[in-house]
């Protein structure tokens, strides 16, 4: 098992050194129509590589709710959520969604954090639990729609019953579990399918309308929109709180790993710095300090070239500001600018 973990940590590895050297390449004319159909009509993205665990028996929900930031316990059978698993001081691991299924929990993993979450989760598995890990990964697809007229195609597809319903929630139409959110800030659908109707029902919403989008537009989107990943904004270095996921934990739940620092942190508004966007002149190589003067204030954790030029996302001190703010990422000036995916205030 241990040379298997291993080996995943690798492709891990080269998964993430993909999404860095993608950053250097010019955005192409396809990806800008995918990138304009995702802000102003429908875009359709293939994340089947994304991971998907199964997690079933009798005590899956007080399982994933003792194991994560958000509460698991409330939530009903067609009820889903975004929740952050992290380590035993809050640093975060994985930013995941979980569908709530009448007899199992479906949760949607990054890529590269598949294999290492099904170790960790199988560690708190003990003997009397009643819980069982199921990769489907393999057995199953993931789709998103994204966009303001994603709504048109989900009627179209005679799924018109999810449509309003509030965010994760999700229904099984014609053998697909369509769920409410693109994986996005952008309104949009997530679907969940067994992997040999895949091309069908993609070729089927293309049909309808939908531009393809690739993996390097949604690349694109993830950073100006500001959704974290794994190895660059979600890491050992940061908590939930300071990546300004705040909708993903619930402050009055019970115990579960990393609350005592995520509740100390909120009950004396500890959090010292915060995820923004970067407005950038050029690329920069992430990794790199950003200053304000003489003094550092940051850290560059992704960066893309768009066709609005180049954009950004990194950690800024709490004290040295917020939007508008001009910086320099190594030699390079930037600004920062809000990101629609993160939040920056304490919840009332």
């Amino acid at each position: 098992m241990l040379s298997r973990w291993l080996y995943f940590q690798n492709i891990d590895f080269v998964v993430v050194s993909i999404h860095i050297t993608m950053s250097t390449f010019a955005i192409d004319t396809q990806d800008t129509a995918a990138i304009e159909a995702a802000k102003t009509t429908v875009a359709i993205c293939d994340r089947s590589h994304w991971g998907r665990i199964k997690v079933s028996d009798d005590e899956r929900l007080r399982f994933l709710h003792n194991q994560s930031t958000n509460d698991f316990q409330t939530l009903q059978p067609g009820q889903g959520c975004d929740t952050v698993f992290v380590t035993s001081t809050a640093r975060t691991i994985d930013l995941v969604t979980g569908y709530v299924m009448a007899d199992a929990v479906l949760l949607l993993v990054s890529p590269n954090r598949r294999e290492y979450l099904l170790q960790w989760l199988d560690r708190y598995i003990f003997f009397a639990d009643k819980v069982q890990l199921i990769d489907v990964t393999d057995e199953t697809a993931t789709l998103s729609l994204i966009g303001p007229a994603s709504d048109t195609v989900i009627e179209k597809l005679g799924a018109s019953a999810i449509i309003g319903q509030p965010y994760g929630n999700h229904q099984v139409f014609n053998g697909i579990d369509i769920a409410v959110g693109s994986g996005l800030a952008s309104p949009g659908y997530t679907l969940i399918l067994p992997a040999s109707i895949k091309e069908t029902v993609w070729n089927q919403i293309v049909e309808l309308g939908a531009v393809a989008m690739s993996d390097r537009a949604w690349e694109a989107l993830r950073i100006t929109q500001g959704r974290p990943l794994p190895e660059q904004e979600l890491t050992d270095d940061y908590n939930p709180l300071e990546v300004g996921l705040w909708q993903t934990v619930s402050f009055n739940k019970g115990c579960y790993i990393g609350q005592e620092t995520i509740a100390r942190l909120n009950t004396y508004k500890g959090v010292k710095q915060y995820l923004w966007g970067l407005k950038l002149s050029a690329a920069v190589e992430p990794g790199t300090a950003i200053t304000v003067g003489d003094e550092k204030v940051g850290k560059l954790t992704s960066c893309i070239e768009t066709v609005d030029g180049y954009r950004g996302l990194g950690y800024i001190r709490t004290k040295a500001g917020g939007v508008g703010l001009q910086v320099k990422v190594g030699e390079v000036p930037g600004e920062i600018v809000e990101v629609p995916f993160v939040s920056h205030q304490y919840p009332d």
